[in-house]
């Protein structure tokens, strides 16, 4: 990711109020995903809807698991509060942690920057959309790819 795009992502995290499409969201997913997508801090919600939009612009034949699996593919960060600074400090290093025992305050941040793909996965019931989460950050299969460079945009 450049530079010029690093810096918009920080302005956005530390100064936007983003207001996500929520309708559009909550109309792609389904019931029980409806709930872990609004556990999620508007700003992770934004992001995930915009993913999800340049998926369906760029591929409008996209399975609808895909497009699923772009709104929630941040969710595992959900399991922590969104601290700006935070975000940007774990953004910036990336130590080595193992994803159990979840810990409290930097290591934890640490944690969930580094495996929320897998505390999502854990909590979504669809083994396709489950599996694209996983491998949003590794891509393995070709919508994988996809969703992997759609996020890498922002």
């Amino acid at each position: 990711m450049g530079l010029g795009k690093r810096l918009a992502r920080l302005f956005r995290a530390l100064l936007a109020q983003e207001a996500p499409d929520d309708a559009f969201a909550l109309a792609l997913l389904e019931e029980e995903e409806r709930e872990l997508y609004l556990s999620m801090d508007p700003r992770d919600r934004a992001h995930g809807v915009r993913v999800a939009k340049r998926l369906l612009a760029r591929y409008p034949e996209a399975p609808e698991a895909v497009l699923r699996a772009a709104l929630l593919h941040d969710a595992g960060k959900a399991l922590r509060p969104y601290r700006p600074w935070e975000r940007v400090l774990v953004g910036l290093l990336a130590p080595p942690v193992p994803p159990y025992p979840l810990r409290q305050g930097l290591l934890g941040a640490f944690q969930v920057r580094r495996h929320h793909p897998l505390y999502a996965a854990e909590r979504i019931k669809d083994p396709e959309v489950r599996a694209l989460v996983l491998e949003h950050h590794a891509p393995q299969s070709l919508w994988g790819r996809r969703l992997h460079e759609a996020d890498r945009e922002e």
